[in-house]
């Protein structure tokens, strides 16, 4: 079994960063890649950003190339999304997930997935 958790969310103005965390417990995390989707009220979940287990590779949304960067430290069982240039339409729930096969979007191969952090982004 795969528990995820979220952290480092919070409120910050346009044009600014914020890093986001995914802390893993269960010893099969390296196994699999980890996902980050974030959904506003009313929208779908989407996808954001992704990163393999094995070779490290990672996917963005077009909407935040170049601006988010997603990594993964598996001794530390931790996967991070660096915000940056942040955009009021950044404004969501953020979540991890993870899966045994990760690539560009594919919410629906995530088997585990967290609780949730929140991202405010004030103009």
């Amino acid at each position: 079994q795969l528990q995820l958790s979220e952290s480092g969310g919070g409120t910050v103005q346009a044009g600014g960063s914020l890093n986001l965390a995914c802390a893993a417990t269960g010893r099969t995390f390296t196994s699999y890649g980890v996902g980050w989707f974030r959904q506003a009220p009313g929208k779908d979940r989407e996808f954001v950003a992704a990163i393999t287990w094995s070779s490290g590779a990672t996917f963005y949304a077009d909407s935040v190339k170049g601006r988010f960067t997603i990594s993964r430290d598996n001794a530390k069982k931790t996967v991070l999304l660096q915000m940056n240039s942040l955009k009021s339409e950044d404004a969501a729930s953020y979540y991890c997930a993870s899966a045994r096969s990760v690539g560009p979007g594919g919410l629906n191969n995530y088997n585990y997935w967290g609780h949730g952090t929140q991202v405010t982004v004030s103009s």
